[in-house]
């Protein structure tokens, strides 16, 4: 075996070559407006910068640079924008021309090879993704049709509160417990299954899953180095090759999924089962792979992202006793104690989707929503936006802008009764052609949840103190402390105990 200290000895002058001539190059171009940026490193660029949380870097670098400022990361020329003059400019003008994502090492071989609707360019392959995501998948009508099962996996977390306050103190741990429930909820609207709790069938299936999901999770939001010194993955390709090993495990039991459902003679009501019995007639439009990407897509964007929302709300909740009360209020008054809050009851609780407009504008699930990736040379605010330029939203940063909030960083779900949610001000599911397809179902899991915790439980801080709101590491943007709290049934738990939970689809 050679020695790779030997090959990385002999690479050196080729390296310091190849940058050499590449800055060179560089400096032979003609100068563009391009936006300002700050002092940069030679090679690197400006990844040394990338302190994290990355969204509050990004915030700190606009204050000095402006709304608009450029960095570069490695040899690929990054924008961020943080204004919503800037924003609407990028989704409107240049909607299309940045309608497409960056090429990563990740979403390459994790996506298959870039074919699923979030890492898909603009084309016509993800036109077709958006028609079925929109029509199949994500429309009130197939939404509708697994509203009793999210009934049902609510209910399942409330008995579980209930289960858990009992034991002690009263206190309960939410994060672990929020997390299951939104992956069992899409887990059963995708394939029919839970994997948390007492019923799972297969215990070794469920585990292998978990721990695929979670490692696709923790790879899937943060770029690898060789994304933008790709001469890394030329002298260390432990990287790539570790992707490569996880998207067959991925896609291993993705497709054992599709080929269990293809097998029944009786067809269940998932998503899955919906699209095979498509595939029959169009079988160009639905095939294997594209299913198996649906499915991906559907259990990373629609668990973390509702869990850590939920997570935040009933943070700030706890931390504000006074908006809590008006919330249960409402619930009472609107939906009483007699029976549990339904989907159809959430238009009529104003106050509760305002709490979780309030949540989302200062915790958006994604702070730098997914990047955008120039596919021509455009203008945006007056600058230059070079072809093949990465460009990331800011949306935390707009979400606290004192010059667009009033209290930009108190918490006050009472704005949005005075119509503070204005577009390119508040935008936590992306805008434009990218924008989140999955909006109505995350509204739909939160907004029962959510009510639900609400209508059936007294909530108090453990403690005096308040509720530890600093933020964790991740694409997500989670708490870095989980929460705990103390719980204890209201009167409508009763009837929560007394009915039984339904079956598996």
């Amino acid at each position: 075996m050679e020695d790779p200290n030997l090959i990385l000895y002999t690479s050196l002058p080729l390296i310091i070559l190849l940058i050499t001539l590449k800055l060179f190059l560089l400096t032979k171009k003609p100068q563009k407006n391009l936006p300002p940026s700050p002092p940069a490193l030679p090679v690197i660029g400006h990844l040394h910068l990338l302190n994290s949380p990355i969204h509050r870097t990004f915030r700190d670098l606009s204050q000095k640079y402006g709304t608009i400022f450029s960095l570069r990361f490695g040899s690929r020329r990054v924008v961020v924008v943080s204004s919503p003059s800037a924003v609407e400019e990028c989704c409107t003008k240049n909607d299309v021309v940045l309608a497409n994502r960056p090429p990563l090492i990740t979403a390459k071989h994790i996506s298959y090879n870039y074919t699923t609707i979030v890492s898909s360019p603009y084309g016509d392959h993800w036109r077709n993704l958006r028609r079925i995501g929109t029509l199949q998948i994500f429309s009130s009508s197939r939404l509708n049709v697994f509203r009793g099962l999210r009934r049902d996996e609510v209910k399942r977390l409330l008995r579980r509160i209930s289960q858990n306050s009992l034991r002690g103190s009263g206190k309960v741990e939410l994060k672990s417990m929020l997390s299951e429930l939104t992956l069992n909820v899409i887990m059963r609207m995708v394939a029919g299954k839970r994997y948390y709790g007492d019923d799972v069938s297969d215990q070794d299936e469920a585990k292998k899953f978990k721990e695929v999901i979670k490692e696709v999770s923790e790879n899937g939001g943060g770029a690898n180095p060789a994304d933008f010194v790709p001469i890394l993955n030329w002298i260390w390709g432990g990287f790539e090759k570790k992707m490569k090993r996880l998207a067959m495990r991925t896609d291993t039991i993705l497709q054992s999924l599709i080929d269990e459902h293809r097998s029944r003679k009786e067809s269940k009501n998932t998503m899955i089962d919906h699209l095979l019995s498509l595939q029959k007639s169009q079988p160009e439009y639905y095939t294997d792979q594209i299913i198996k990407g649906f499915a991906l897509i559907m259990l990373l964007a629609g668990t973390d992202t509702s869990s850590v929302t939920l997570e935040w709300a009933m943070s700030n909740l706890l931390n504000h006793p006074s908006i809590l009360k008006k919330a249960k209020a409402e619930l009472d008054a609107q939906v009483g104690q007699q029976h549990l809050v339904e989907e159809s009851d959430l238009s009529k609780l104003n106050y509760l989707q305002n709490i979780i407009s309030e949540t989302l504008r200062l915790y958006p699930a994604v702070p730098l929503l997914v990047p955008h990736y120039s596919s021509g040379d455009c203008t945006v605010g007056g600058y230059d936006v070079p072809r093949g330029t990465v460009l990331f939203i800011n949306a935390w940063a707009i979400h606290r802008d004192p010059k667009l909030w009033e209290d930009a960083e108190s918490f006050k779900p009472e704005r949005f009764e005075n119509g503070e949610s204005e577009s390119y001000k508040l935008f936590p599911f992306g805008l434009g052609r990218r924008s989140c397809p999955g909006i109505g179902l995350a509204q739909r899991v939160v907004g029962l949840t959510l009510g639900s915790l609400i209508q059936c439980f007294e909530w108090e801080r453990i403690g005096e103190e308040e509720v530890d709101m600093a933020e964790g590491k991740g694409l997500t943007m989670p708490k870095a402390v989980p929460l705990e709290a103390l719980c204890k049934a209201r009167p409508i738990m009763n009837v929560v105990l007394s009915e039984a939970v339904d079956g598996i689809n």
